[in-house]
């Protein structure tokens, strides 16, 4: 039963990228399986889709042979064969468990592609009995012509990666009643690319617990994947009730917290996005009060935002270090300084400047006022959401135009700058403790989109311009924000 160490160290980075798959450690494992429900008296039969070496596998029969259950039959599909005779020698070794025990344990090895063999399953009307499946699914994108898709796609199932595909897949072969564990990333919970997964995932299944790591690099360690991570439960054909929320800072689980919420906290009601929202500390319970003061969209706003168009290594040739003849200002999140673009920035070895001219006038925008958020942040910083505001009055534009950079989101209106005091209301709002706080319970990393900003929801316009009007020189404090912010839900 040795293998956890091992496993790790003898996957090489090269089968990681190409498979996309990450073996689970023991701990993980284990934890998970204490998630299930009792099998006591059960002839149960396990899916184990992606087995790896059979660590889920095995934590799921030790389970249930100390539960009491009755028999056991577990299917283990894994693609690599280099897996293969790992993954035999521990469900082997299950097998002499069970037997000792008293509880009959059959088990069988499926090498070849899941989704390929799963799709065709669902496609026949077959029944396959399964009570349990317990997944650490693939994490790799599926391209959109690929044969994946097109089988995915003939059994209702539209997603651009492995792990929601194989957890989609999954419950469709549940029986009514079945239960699944499944650890995947976190990204699955908001955003347009998993929308669909997420109303397959709540049509078919009850959301039971979902437990969040609070340090995103810690549920595999050392397989350096740097990203968060959950661990869900879900009942297939259950009447949706409350929710359990847990965490952990890591995978010791020394500290798990746990509490009960009601599904409507997860999942807002009547949101047509169906956007999971986790909350993971009891300081953010209480926000849905507090944003039901803000009720607009960017889109009713007049308001759209884009990525930074100006990809810098593609037009290397045309980047200058600081504005000259025939160049405007390119902007950077470097340049963010104390709520406002501050350029250009001397001695930063990223350019200041970008030419004006044939190739590069498309990637322009009129110089005008633009709110501009950071894309990426790093895990220790406290704030997800980092704004600044864009003032061509601070900023000297000759020509008429500047250049905002990839790793930046561009609030603008019809490709133009905003209204002065609306954008500066903007800067103040996304500015605020609220809005980040928010945004955390359904961005589960440390990357901002532009997607992420259309799903928040903003105060009016008549709300924007009056804090904008308290924007001077110097930008609002952080308390300053928070008591404009506070003082306006309080008013309504």
């Amino acid at each position: 039963m040795k293998l956890d160490s091992r496993r790790i160290m003898t996957y090489t980075a090269e089968k990681k990228s190409e498979l996309g798959q990450f073996m689970t450690p023991l701990g993980i494992a284990d934890f998970m399986a204490s998630m299930f429900s009792s099998t006591a008296g059960r002839d149960v039969s396990l899916l184990d889709a992606g087995a790896g070496t059979g660590s889920l596998t095995s934590a799921f029969a030790m389970k249930s042979i100390q539960d009491g259950a009755a028999s056991i039959r577990a299917t283990a599909w894994e693609i690599d064969a280099g897996m293969l005779q790992s993954l035999a020698e521990r469900l082997g070794d299950i097998a002499a468990l069970s037997r000792y025990h008293g509880v009959q344990f059959d088990h069988r090895i499926e090498h070849g592609d899941f989704i390929d063999a799963a799709s065709r399953f669902v496609l026949s009307g077959k029944v396959s009995g399964f009570t349990h499946a317990i997944l650490n699914p693939p994490y790799k994108k599926i391209h959109s012509a690929s044969a994946h898709r097109q089988f995915l796609r003939m059994v209702g199932i539209e997603t651009g990666n492995l792990y929601s595909a194989f957890v989609a897949l999954s419950l469709l072969l549940l029986e009514n009643g079945g239960e699944m564990l499944a650890i995947t990333p976190r990204s699955f919970c908001n955003g347009p690319y998993f929308r669909h997964f997420r109303q397959l995932l709540l049509k078919h299944a009850a959301l039971c617990r979902v437990h969040v790591f609070d340090t995103r690099d810690q549920a595999f360690r050392g397989d350096d994947v740097l990203q968060e991570t959950v661990i869900f439960h879900i009942i297939k054909g259950a009447i949706q009730s409350s929710v359990m929320i847990s965490t952990s800072i890591d995978a010791s689980f020394s500290d798990v917290r746990k509490w009960a919420t009601d599904f409507s906290e997860v999942v807002m009601p009547g949101d047509a996005e169906s956007i999971f929202h986790l909350v993971t500390d009891g300081s953010s319970e209480d926000m849905r009060p507090q944003m039901a003061a803000f009720t607009n969209t960017l889109a009713d706003l007049g308001v759209g935002v884009a990525t930074g168009p100006i990809v810098d290594f593609r037009l290397k040739s045309h980047l200058r270090r600081f504005v000259g003849m025939g160049c405007v200002p390119l902007v950077y999140p470097l340049h963010f300084s104390r709520g406002f673009v501050e350029h250009p920035k001397v001695g930063s070895k990223k350019a200041n400047a970008i030419e004006d001219n044939a190739e590069t006038a498309k990637w322009l925008l009129p110089a005008g006022h633009y709110v501009v958020t950071r894309r990426l942040s790093s895990k220790e910083e406290k704030r997800r959401i980092v704004p600044a505001l864009f003032d061509p009055n601070r900023v000297a534009c000759p020509g008429g135009k500047v250049g905002f950079e990839n790793h930046l989101n561009v609030l603008h209106e019809g490709k133009r700058g905003l209204r002065p005091e609306v954008a500066q209301g903007l800067a103040v709002y996304l500015g605020s403790t609220l809005a980040d706080k928010w945004l955390r319970r359904f961005n589960g990393h440390t990357q901002v989109n532009a997607g992420d900003l259309r799903v928040l929801r903003y105060p009016d316009r008549d709300i924007l311009v009056k804090w904008g009007k308290r924007v001077g020189m110097v930008f609002p404090s952080q308390e300053e924000i928070d008591y404009m912010v506070e003082e306006t839900v309080r008013a309504k």
